[in-house]
């Protein structure tokens, strides 16, 4: 009945838009669009490049700032057309004209080192990263914005990328090529991010829903393997997140109420050099769940400020600070609620995350210096029926960091890359676990006070070169870390991409990759402290080609082996890269936490192929997306046998696609199929064995969800609805069973299964 009563509350608001009258709309409105043109790879402003809106007569020339700007545009979804003589041409498709505020772009384009007059180069409608040849995929604010069941979330819309599994429904843990939760990367304006989601997992990267709001996302770009030496201390994902800047006509902002939170954006020009953008959210979940008389009530704000300033022509200064407020409340007045309580984790957290950017434009190149903190505090229980504490972890993680990478072309066909890193860590932990029996009946007990300091840094150079229908690259980065043994770690990559023709390339890449163990792992248990740097290599071979301008077709084929993971010396079959997804606790052992001994002795491998077909939005108003990907990875402790990673998901299928017929409304869906996960079965008398130890599977999942969006436009407000419906033909979830000892049964369920939600926005 509790959940019944949220869902007639989500359904009830849903319904809110849709009785509003139509309102006067004026014959036409007018816009504007703004924005930059540069070079891709050295961020110089190109002058002269030629800006077109497809299918019109608007279009401009960009001047020798590289800006350019078009006036009396109407109002609607257009397609920018970006040429330039020894550029390759692009097309930036869904682009939103607006009468309240001006559409501001900024367009990299790569050179071309294509010769002779007789050559002709189609515009098309993707991007490519110059030391991403593989395994990339960017996308941009609408299509994350409108992915049905993402709510508007950068982290869901990955999910349906190619290989990418999601461990569970409702959950940001994603599982990357068979690689584990804390194997993922994230930088947002190029400051590296521990976790960006709410009620994060400590030592890994998932949770419930991100704290980064999407209003200021420009696009993302993720990649899933084969990616360039500047990133490091990751093995499986790299996710940049490129914020936009804010408007510099006059301050103005939107108001926002979805599903699940509501929240209020500013922006605006500062002085004249610059701009500033802000916003605030907050859940509005703990009124509904207390309502409905849930014991279980989650709370959380998040605040987000950039501001960019011209110092000159070539420098600007850049500031980005992000942060999330979490807190639980449990209530415990039925034996029932008491008992839901003990089998989860309290979280309360506070995160933020701010950084310094000095950007340096050269001739041939540009260089970026950073200083930054990461702080996380969790402060997180566990307690049994009689409200006893059975775990207490308080935890405070920092990071100072300070960054310099330059990128500079010494030859129009040469790229060269080269930076380094120095991070202070400060990590202070207060960890409580009494004697405790782990779920395969080993004893556990913790009792760590500790406050430690620790110094990373590295350091990396790569170097791309093209000729003819060949492009190379080639790089090396250098890791350290004086918290473990051997704590120095060198990672060599190489790339290499042939052209067989215009349309169509073959890529491959082979790389070590690093990656230090979590700090909560080395602080639980100072014997950790032995550990060194997981190790993993990977070879990946691809070929891609365009259809059309708009469509394009990839297959790729991947193979990871992993050395060094961290294993428990005292559950022998436990892997550390078996851990890190959900919510964790009692029922797992605390195991992501890594309160075992453990010691880097695990090893295993992981496999697969991925299908990924994308169409974007041209003359026909229509997009799609489909990926299937089939993944298989198997991992092998101290006992010696070679068992399923707890991730292993075998095929995941995925499509996506809408239709636009106009310019008020829009319509898209979204499929996912994903084979099932190995868990534990129980045994008859609901124990669980190691000698059982991922041999079971859970059954097949699959969702449909569905969406309809509709604009309305008002004096001087923009206002955005829509409807958003996931799992439509109310399948339930099928999840890792877990044994209920208050209710004596098994129990499978995941979700409430079908599920309507809503989202109303005015834009001024």
């Amino acid at each position: 009945m509790k959940k019944l009563f949220v869902l007639l509350i989500l359904s009830a608001i849903s319904a809110l838009p849709l009785r509003a009258e139509t309102p006067s709309v004026p014959a036409e409105r007018i816009g504007r669009i703004t924005g930059l043109i540069f070079d891709a790879a050295t961020r110089e402003a190109l002058i002269g490049a030629n800006i077109q809106i497809v299918g019109t007569t608007f279009g401009a020339i960009s001047d020798v700032n590289g800006a350019f700007r078009i006036e009396r545009v109407p109002e609607g979804t257009i397609r920018l057309q970006v040429t330039m003589i020894g550029y390759k041409p692009i097309v930036e498709p869904d682009l939103i004209v607006s009468a309240v505020k001006p559409l501001d772009v900024r367009i990299g384009l790569n050179q071309t080192v294509l010769e002779g007059a007789s050559v002709t180069i189609k515009p098309n409608y993707f991007e490519s990263v110059s030391d991403k040849p593989l395994s990339v995929q960017t996308q941009n604010y609408a299509e994350i914005r409108r992915l049905p069941g993402g709510l508007e979330d950068v982290v869901r819309a990955i999910s349906i990328l190619p290989g990418v599994a999601q461990v569970q429904n409702g959950r940001n843990d994603l599982i990357v090529r068979g690689g584990a939760p804390s194997e993922n990367l994230y930088a947002i304006d190029g400051i590296e991010v521990p976790n960006i989601n709410h009620f994060g997992t400590q030592g890994a990267t998932g949770g419930p829903l991100s704290f980064v709001n999407l209003d200021y996302v420009a696009n993302t770009t993720f990649s899933t393997g084969g990616f360039g030496v500047r990133f490091g201390d990751r093995l499986s994902s790299v996710t940049s997140i490129e914020l936009r800047e804010g408007r510099t006509d006059r301050w103005g902002g939107k108001a926002t109420i979805s599903a699940s939170q509501f929240g209020l954006n500013l922006e605006g020009p500062l002085a004249d050099k610059g701009s500033l953008v802000f916003s605030a959210r907050r859940s509005y979940l703990d009124f509904i769940f207390k309502a409905a008389g849930f014991a279980f009530v989650p709370e959380y704000w998040d605040f987000l400020i950039k501001g960019d300033y011209r110092l000159s022509d070539r420098d600007q200064l850049t500031l980005t600070a992000l942060s999330a407020i979490d807190d639980v409340k449990l209530f415990n007045d039925t034996a029932e609620k008491r008992y839901d309580n003990s089998r989860v984790i309290a979280s309360d957290q506070y995160q933020a995350v701010a950084g310094l950017t000095w950007r340096r434009l050269y001739k041939a190149g540009y260089s970026t210096v950073t200083l930054s903190n990461n702080r996380f505090r969790y402060d997180l229980v566990q307690s049994d029926t009689s409200r006893n504490p059975i775990f207490i972890n308080n935890s405070l993680e920092r990071e100072t960091l300070i960054t310099a990478n330059l990128v500079f072309k010494p030859a129009k066909s040469s790229e060269v890359t080269l930076g380094a890193q120095a991070r202070a860590v400060f990590f202070e932990s207060d960890i409580k676990l009494p004697p405790f029996v782990t779920p395969f009946g080993q004893l556990l007990e913790v009792d760590a006070l500790l406050d430690t300091t620790a110094v990373k840094s590295a350091a990396w150079l790569q170097f791309v070169q093209k000729s003819g229908p060949f492009t190379l690259t080639a790089g090396g980065r250098f890791d350290y870390f004086n918290l473990i043994d051997q704590g120095s770690a060198f990672s060599p990559r190489l790339a290499l991409e042939y052209a067989l023709d215009p349309i169509t390339k073959l890529s491959a890449s082979v790389g070590r990759y690093h990656q230090a163990p979590a700090y909560v792992w080395l602080v639980a248990n100072p014997e950790n402290r032995s550990l060194r740097h997981i190790q993993v290599d990977q070879f990946i071979l691809g070929l891609q080609r365009y259809l059309k301008e708009d469509v394009k077709i990839s297959l790729e084929g991947y193979y990871k082996d992993y050395d060094r993971y961290p294993v428990s010396t005292l559950q022998p079959w436990l892997v550390m890269v078996n851990t890190g997804a959900g919510f964790g606790g009692a029922e797992e052992g605390f195991a992501s936490f890594g309160l075992d001994p453990l010691v880097s002795e695990g090893s295993g491998w992981a496999r697969g192929v991925e299908l990924f077909l994308q169409k974007r939005i041209a003359e026909v108003p229509h997009y799609a997306l489909l990926s299937v990907s089939y993944n298989e990875s198997k991992f092998r402790g101290l006992d010696g046998v070679l068992r399923p990673s707890s991730f292993d998901q075998r095929w995941i299928v995925n499509f996506g696609g809408g239709y636009i017929p106009n310019n008020r409304w829009e319509f898209s869906a979204k499929f996912r199929l994903a084979t099932g996960r190995p868990y534990t079965p129980y045994n008859a008398d609901y124990s669980r064995s190691a000698e059982s130890y991922n041999t079971a599977r859970i059954a097949v999942n699959h969702s449909l969800d569905l969406r309809a969006d509709r604009r309305w436009s008002l004096p001087g407000v923009d206002l955005i609805t829509y409807v958003d419906i996931q799992n439509i033909y109310n399948r339930a979830y099928r999840d890792v069973p877990r044994w209920d000892t208050f209710r004596q049964e098994l129990d499978e369920r995941a979700s409430i299964g079908i599920l309507p939600s809503i989202g109303i926005s005015a834009e001024f």
